[in-house]
């Protein structure tokens, strides 16, 4: 590779219009790629996050107001290639575990790159044939892999939230019993409500506030010690709920929660949901890909019954953002719940032939997101995947059996890839009232040294008034040797606050 950018002829600078000569833009890329690959051969020896402030992440940026005149395009390019490097954690690294991330596959980088090329609108089929077959097939691969029917409705969104939104108003169409696209949500007689767990993730507020439910229609179901709902709590919930004068339609289970990878119990809560007559909404954005693979607990079958299924293509499937999936059993339905036909748009019909993706979601402009995960895909295969699935939960599992054999470690729980601990000094009781509330400050405390170290990029998740350090791992990169290294990690920083801040008196050695 050349160890500098090539030039930006003079006139492609200033003024100019934002085109390129193909020889300039060659050369560029060229360039561009080689940076990117020497970046994914050292990867590993790079730290897993940054160390920055704000002051210090804008000063990397530089510069305050727009440029009048432009800049060369080479320059430019490695200027943010090297403000990139500086300043973002790299979700790649085999040490990045902290949120829900997965590492990207090189193959989905180069397709972001002809997708941007193409730059079809994927919104009506006339104005992107192809990539709209290409995402049809997509959203079937992704059935597939799912056990979910093939011949479902579905569409690749931004990601959780939104895949995740689209199964609420989904359900707001076919189980309230007025024309709520038409009239709103205050023209039926009873107020609606939904159900979910304390431990979904937030994005169902998010739905009940901005889709018109507001949320004091969330009723939250009680879990059990391990995090899942309770199918009796359910019952109740739903019942007292009847009596009281309100309009149930919709029960939300959780394929792989964001704090624990719990899984809720699936096939209980849908046999629930259906008899009632309510709608069966999960959200497997991070879990559900682990459905394909042996070691997934027995419960994750359940979000085959679902009327509506979110899974996330950048978490467990390895494509960079954006890669939400948003599946609807229901495919006629899906398109009754977004479709408008303004005279302005003429094309054909949808009747099974074509799709046209502006009526089966929010959005008319359309990026082609399909493109990365459909590759990936044929890429990989079910195979493939279904072994970087397993090995993942392995790998968490080996982490929590690293941790629990640390001295001063508690390794709390393992669900799917997610593994909590938390570093407890030998001698302090974490019973006792004022080490309890210690120990969660210390254990915030080592979780800023520990991101800011980079070694290794963790998170963490409070349960049950615990301040519990968290890694996921959704990593084709993480070694075993990479998990057995986060217990000295998480000992010899632990240690260290620990001697710094203890408060004196507190603990068998009264503080260090």
């Amino acid at each position: 590779m050349t160890d500098t950018a090539p030039e930006t002829p003079a006139n492609e600078t200033g003024g100019a219009p934002p085109d390129m000569s193909p020889e300039t833009f060659r050369d560029l890329g060229h360039h561009l790629v080689d940076r990117i690959a020497d970046v994914l051969a050292s990867v590993a020896e790079r730290p897993a996050a940054p160390d920055l402030t704000p002051a210090a992440a804008r000063a990397l940026v530089g510069g305050d107001g727009l440029p009048e005149a432009g800049a060369p395009a080479a320059a430019l390019l490695d200027r943010a290639t090297d403000t990139l490097l500086a300043g973002c954690r790299i979700n790649g690294h085999p040490r990045s575990w902290g949120y829900i991330i997965g590492s990207p596959a090189p193959l989905g980088m180069l397709a972001d790159l002809l997708a941007s090329a193409i730059n079809p609108n994927v919104a009506a089929w006339s104005s992107a044939p192809a990539a709209t077959e290409i995402e049809a097939q997509t959203v079937r691969w992704i059935a597939e892999f799912l056990g979910y029917p093939t011949d479902c409705g579905g569409l690749l969104v931004s990601g959780g939230n939104m895949a995740n939104f689209i199964g609420v108003l989904a359900a707001r169409r076919a189980r309230l019993d007025w024309d709520v696209r038409r009239e709103g949500l205050a023209a039926g007689a009873a107020r609606p409500c939904l159900y979910a767990s304390r431990e979904t993730h937030t994005w169902v507020e998010k739905a009940a506030d901005l889709f018109g439910l507001g949320t004091e229609a969330i009723r939250y179901v009680a879990t059990d010690p391990d995090l899942r709902m309770v199918p009796a709590a359910l019952e109740t919930a739903i019942a007292a709920d009847r009596a009281a004068g309100a309009r149930p339609f919709l029960v939300i289970g959780t394929a792989g929660t964001v704090s624990t990878g719990a899984v809720d119990p699936l096939p209980k809560l849908a046999e629930i949901a259906h008899r009632h007559g309510l709608w069966f909404h999960v959200d497997g954005a991070y879990g559900a890909p682990a459905v394909a693979t042996a070691e997934a607990p027995a419960d994750m079958k359940g979000l085959r019954a679902a009327d509506s299924l979110a899974m996330d293509a950048h978490k467990w499937l390895y494509a960079p953002l954006e890669a939400g999936c948003a599946l609807v059993r229901d495919r006629a339905l899906l398109r009754d719940t977004f479709s408008y036909r303004p005279p302005y748009y003429h094309h054909a019909v949808d009747d099974g032939e074509v799709i046209h993706y502006y009526e089966y979601g929010p959005q008319n402009s359309r990026c082609f997101r399909a493109l990365k995960v459909w590759l990936a895909l044929a890429h990989v295969g079910r195979a493939g995947y279904v072994a970087a699935i397993s090995r993942d939960i392995a790998r968490a599992r080996h982490m929590h059996a690293h941790l629990a054999a640390a001295d001063e470690i508690e390794a709390v729980s393992c669900n799917l890839s997610i593994t909590t601990f938390r570093y407890v000094p030998r001698d302090l009781d974490p019973a006792e009232p004022a080490a309890a509330t210690y120990l969660n400050d210390l254990n915030g405390a080592l979780l800023t040294a520990i991101q800011a170290g980079g070694d290794a990029f963790i998170s963490n998740a409070v349960v049950d008034g615990r301040f519990l350090l968290r890694a996921c791992i959704t990593n084709f990169r993480t070694r075993e040797e990479d998990v057995a290294a986060l217990a000295g990690i998480v000992r010899r920083a632990g240690h260290d606050l620990d001697r710094r801040f203890r408060p004196r008196g507190l603990g068998a050695d009264g503080g260090r």
